[in-house]
């Protein structure tokens, strides 16, 4: 394999040149990692809130390249999304552990009736159990450590620590306060307990998921206590700062096989002017960690870091093109809260996807919709559509109330925008009877212009057609589909959707555009 080979195949899941990997590692709405280590394999999970399938599994061999393998609640048995669910509602930061032979997931599903869920498998790929719950726990971001006694500590955002059986989830005794953090921190949560040497280790986020993210740690001579907290609190944090990465936070340590040390977190990657808007989402990022006098000390999260020595192990990039030829989706393709098995198929119309309407538009909760996480600043994507039988097409989502699309159906194509309360049609086109082909083009925002008006991309809508390749219809401002605009954990999604009838799509396309930082803009016909 060439290096520009392994760029490609590397794209958007971390990278490498020689003896540099790029962060983020697993790029897009990918946060809350937690990861763990069997032999030579590390394997991560990460949070995945009002999206169906629920919490993504990867597998790496050097904590660079990651691979997606599956989900962990990927059956409707195991989790139940209502179309009440809020957006960033859902399934909120797993903890990952290999214990006794088995791989153990804990997971709080914050929507009524949800709660902690606890489960288990022997292959990360799956399939996993269905959940355990833990009815005596009432907090979020779930941490689970044995003892050498077999005791299993559970500890969770807070601080608070209560002993579990994780096989029924029964809780044993009352839960307890552990430690805040740094005095007057809003937030203590993403805890992990872990035992090195002689002490147990507690690691916390604190200051809030956005700008003043933190990560501090304590330490005591057993799992519940009292804990010592370390003098250089916090261990990581980029507030403050003018550091690309921002948000830095929520944290998970791993020893790799030659005994060094890692810490898997989340970040952002914020653009354009002033105040800076994230559009992809947290991210997960890797950084090296070094024991100097008991504590764990971790530098400063970069976009471009020393690799492991051991880095040399690409994963298979996925394909750029999706043709619907097999008879399952691949596990990165989610949808909104639920895919009910009348709602969409891939043997109707053989090599094709079809989506049958229930919500009428992506503002509505029980929309149709198929997609895959935005993992690049700037990227080209395409689909086929056919929408002889309904209305539907390709959309950008962040959430009911921030969305844009390109919708056909009735003879025509437009683009729609939905910015908060204001839904808006910003262009329409006629088209002949049949498929036609559908494209969004993301492009990121050149670097150094920190003026307010500096959008942090700009998405051109438009379709091809025989006689003209591109013809865009809509340039649309990125800030709008970011999170300093529109709240929440999330980031964008892209994907197709169906909103009256039945709707087939051909084949979908993602292609990063390169360079991610600049943009050449197409003129809006």
């Amino acid at each position: 394999m060439t290096m520009a080979q392994t760029r490609a195949a590397t794209a958007g899941a971390g990278g490498w040149t020689d003896d540099v990997f790029t962060n983020p590692v697993i790029a897009g709405l990918h946060p809350d990692p937690s990861v763990c280590r069997v032999g030579d394999e590390y394997y991560l999970a990460c949070s995945s809130f009002e999206y169906y399938p629920a919490v993504p599994v990867f597998r790496s061999r050097d904590l660079v390249h990651w691979e997606q393998i599956g989900n962990v609640l990927d059956r409707p048995g195991q989790l139940d999304l209502p179309s009440t669910t809020p957006p960033s509602g859902g399934v909120y930061a797993p903890t990952l552990r290999h214990h006794d032979g088995r791989f153990w997931l804990i997971v709080t599903n914050v929507v009524a009736g949800g709660g902690t869920l606890i489960c288990t498998a022997t292959d990360p790929a799956g399939p996993w159990s269905d959940p355990v719950r833990v009815p005596g726990l009432a907090g979020i971001d779930p941490d689970l450590a044995w003892d050498e006694e077999g005791v299993c500590w559970c500890t969770y955002a807070g601080i608070e620590q209560v002993r579990i059986d994780p096989r029924t989830g029964r809780t044993l005794g009352r839960p307890r306060r552990l430690w805040s953090g740094a005095p007057g921190a809003q937030a203590p949560e993403a805890p992990h307990l872990y035992r090195v040497g002689g002490y147990w280790y507690l690691l916390i986020a604190e200051g809030g998921t956005e700008r003043g993210h933190a990560v501090s740690v304590a330490r005591a001579t057993a799992p519940d206590g009292p804990y010592e907290p370390c003098p250089a609190n916090p261990i990581l944090t980029h507030r403050g700062t003018n550091r690309p990465i921002q948000n830095t936070g929520h944290g998970d340590l791993i020893e790799a096989a030659d005994g060094s040390w890692w810490m898997v977190l989340l970040g952002v990657r914020p653009g354009g002017g002033t105040p800076g808007w994230h559009v992809l989402g947290r991210e997960t990022f890797l950084t090296p960690v070094t024991w100097i006098d008991g504590w764990p000390v971790v530098g400063a999260v970069a976009p471009a870091m020393t690799a492991p020595p051991w880095t040399a192990h690409p994963v298979p990039a996925p394909p750029p093109r999706d043709d619907f030829d097999e008879d399952r989706l691949h596990p990165r393709w989610v949808s909104v809260r639920s895919r009910p098995a009348g709602s969409w198929s891939l043997t109707e119309r053989p090599g094709w996807l079809t989506l049958h309407a229930r919500g009428a538009s992506l503002d509505d909760r029980d929309v149709v919709f198929v997609g895959r996480r935005q993992q690049h600043l700037s990227c080209r994507v395409r689909t086929m559509v056919d929408p002889a039988a309904g209305r539907g097409g390709l959309a950008v989502r962040l959430d009911e109330r921030h969305h844009y699309e390109i919708e056909a159906g009735d003879g025509e194509v437009r683009v729609v925008a939905r910015i908060g309360s204001v839904r808006s049609t910003v262009a329409t086109r006629p088209v002949p009877a049949g498929p036609v082909r559908l494209r969004v083009e993301v492009l990121a925002a050149p670097p150094g212009d920190w003026h307010p008006g500096q959008e942090p991309d700009l998405l051109q809508f438009g379709i091809e057609q025989a006689d003209a390749p591109f013809t865009v219809l809509a340039a649309l401002d990125g800030r709008y589909l970011s999170t300093e605009v529109a709240g929440g954990f999330t980031g964008r999604v892209i994907g197709m959707y169906a909103a009256a009838g039945s709707v087939r799509f051909d084949w979908f396309d993602y292609e990063p555009r390169e360079p991610e930082n600049g943009r050449t803009l197409i003129e809006v016909d």
